[in-house]
């Protein structure tokens, strides 16, 4: 999906990935550098059905392939831990289960790891470490996922294994003995301090934290220089995960010749205050979450003058969302012939 791949493409960028890893992880302490970080295979493999008295070449049959969205190594000191991302943009209410086995199914990769050291110098092995193929003394390294939660409706899905179960009429000592697994849901849109990260993830998270209410957005994009010399995968996640597709059509013109994007400039050329219709931040009615069009009170996007191929770009977008031609006339502050124009290239 598009907005997956944006976000793969923006932490890409290890100096990201340790920054998000210290931010969520560590309490904003730097703890991790990207020096640190070593790119996995995201292919997890889950669904074997262990016998450990076979060979280690016929555990393969039965496999079920899952793909994650990113996954790292990252060394602490003399060992290490594997810590994913994954993205999410409306509520999975099975997402402990999917998560769940992205874990395991690392974990499982260790074990393999281990079986087949263990059974290339088997001596000294007791009985059950040798029919087992681990060691009393084998240990796993930590496996932690942070789901990154973009939606604009707040997360009320689960958050652990229980919130999945039904316990009714089941006795409470029953319920003590069944074993629990939390998931680390982070709702970008309900950080608080972002202060904690030393990227432009912070600027990235805020964007998308106040994209419906225009006027802190306005202050944000005002106060922070970053957003007038924006890196293009960070412009590009920020317009993918707001909906906000005027941002993507026009993004060439507020290139830089350093290849960065002005989003100050972007953001104050669609953003007209005191219009009564015209592209809102925020949710539409009738329409989807995001950054939509349509003729509700709010935040509007005004059209900047000067730009005669900008200008047909949104009017392309508007008749594709079926709008009127008299709607698209006033928004756009076009001509008729202009609409009609345009409409021909559909």
């Amino acid at each position: 999906m598009v907005h997956d791949i944006t976000w793969k493409d923006y932490f890409s960028d290890n100096e990201r990935y340790a920054d998000l890893i210290n931010g969520l992880g560590c309490g904003g302490r730097q703890v991790v550098t990207k020096g640190d970080l070593q790119e996995l295979d995201t292919q997890t493999v889950v669904g074997r059905n262990y016998n450990f008295v076979r060979k280690i070449r016929r555990m393969t049959a039965g496999r079920k392939i899952k793909i994650r969205d990113m996954l790292r190594k990252a060394a602490f000191g003399v060992n290490f831990a594997i810590i994913g991302i994954e993205n999410q943009e409306v509520t999975d209410y099975a997402i402990v289960l999917r998560n769940m086995s992205y874990d395991i199914g690392e974990y499982e990769k260790q074990a393999v790891a281990i079986r087949r050291e263990i059974r290339r110098n088997y001596s000294g092995l007791s009985k059950g470490e040798y029919l087992y193929g681990f060691k009393k003394d084998s240990r796993l390294h930590p496996v932690i996922t942070f789901i990154l939660y973009s939606g604009q409706e707040p997360w009320d899905g689960p958050e652990k294994l229980h919130d999945m179960l039904d316990f009714t009429d089941i006795p409470d000592e029953l319920r003590g003995m069944a074993s629990d697994y939390k998931i680390n849901i982070i709702e970008i849109r309900k950080l608080k301090d972002t202060s904690i990260f030393k990227t432009d993830i912070r600027q990235v998270f805020d964007f998308i934290r106040y994209s419906d209410n225009k006027h802190k957005l306005i202050e944000l994009v005002d106060k922070d220089k970053y957003y007038a010399n924006m890196e293009e995968d960070a412009y590009d996640v920020v317009a993918n995960y707001t909906n906000a597709q005027e941002l993507l059509a026009t993004k060439k013109y507020y290139e830089r010749e350093d290849g960065k994007i002005d989003m100050c400039k972007a953001i104050k050329d669609l953003i007209a205050d005191g219009r009564a219709e015209g592209m809102t931040i925020g949710r539409a009615e009738g329409r989807a979450e995001g950054i939509s069009i349509g003729r509700t009170e709010g935040m509007t996007l005004g059209i900047s003058q000067g730009f005669d191929e900008k200008t047909r770009i949104i009017v392309h977008n508007m008749l594709q969302r079926n709008m009127s031609i008299q709607d698209i006339c006033a928004i756009a502050e076009c001509s008729e012939e202009l609409v009609k124009e345009v409409s021909k290239t559909l």
